[in-house]
């Protein structure tokens, strides 16, 4: 039978100061009361039917599809039945009042940043020797050797290899500034001259280029950048001070 060990609350809030957490925990709790008040001057509430469906989500997406899944999640992070409907009211809350503040910027942002969320799909091999690529980049395009040729003689980590040195889609922010100016000015399927950065030689092949529509999905991450932003601009206006009303040895008040 294993012992139990009991840690206070003070005892725990004293760790989180000695990790050096404070900062992140009081960004995060002056966070919450920035859309809390935001929420109340909004008007914004939320519905039984609302609520219930908030609990759903939220299960679903902390992958909570069982109830001992549930109760165990609530064990480990020490949380009450009240406690979870406060999070899944949070999160819901939050959502409405990015809609509510951000949902009809989010058309004309995406065609004023529309190069920024064009994608392209690619495949990369990493050199060391720059005459080796270049020597590389010829042959391909003599075709006398393939890219998958290539990835599989010169790629070393087993799962890249296997993929092809495949990359995914990556969009201009993904890249360094010297490699996005080549992709995205590629006429695929093309393979690009080698490119010299401070990783190494990148032999990069293009497949496609992937003009960006305006579907769900990016509509909610420009939504969530959108308030993103917001939200750390409201942080940054901010002087935060906290007020811990804890018990300091006297040793203690001389070092804070």
């Amino acid at each position: 039978m294993s012992k139990v060990l009991t840690v206070s609350g003070e005892e725990i809030l004293y760790q989180v100061k000695l990790s050096c957490q404070i900062p992140g925990v009081l960004e995060a709790a002056a966070t919450n009361k920035i859309i809390t008040d935001a929420i109340e001057k909004a008007g914004i509430e939320i519905q039984p039917e609302e609520l219930q469906q908030a609990a759903d989500d939220f299960r679903l997406a902390n992958q909570l599809l069982k109830t001992d899944d549930t109760w165990e999640w609530l064990r480990k992070y020490h949380l009450s039945l009240d406690d979870f409907e406060e999070l899944a009211k949070r999160n819901f809350l939050s959502e409405k009042l990015a809609n509510h503040l951000f949902a009809n910027q989010v058309e004309p942002f995406f065609y004023e940043h529309q190069l920024d969320y064009t994608g392209a799909v690619i495949y990369e091999v990493i050199l060391d020797d720059e005459d080796l690529a270049l020597e590389l980049f010829y042959a391909m395009q003599e075709g006398e050797i393939s890219f998958q040729e290539i990835a599989r003689q010169y790629i070393l980590e087993p799962e890249v290899r296997r993929a092809g040195g495949y990359q995914g889609i990556r969009r201009r922010q993904d890249l360094k500034p010297e490699i996005a100016a080549a992709v995205f000015a590629a006429n695929p399927p093309q393979i690009l001259k080698p490119i010299v950065t401070s990783k190494g030689v990148h032999l990069i092949w293009i497949e496609e280029i992937i003009q960006p529509q305006l579907n769900e999905q990016l509509h909610f991450e420009i939504l969530t950048d959108l308030f993103g932003n917001w939200l750390q601009k409201q942080i940054q206006e901010l002087e935060i001070v906290a007020d811990l009303h804890c018990q300091y040895s006297q040793e203690q008040r001389k070092l804070a």
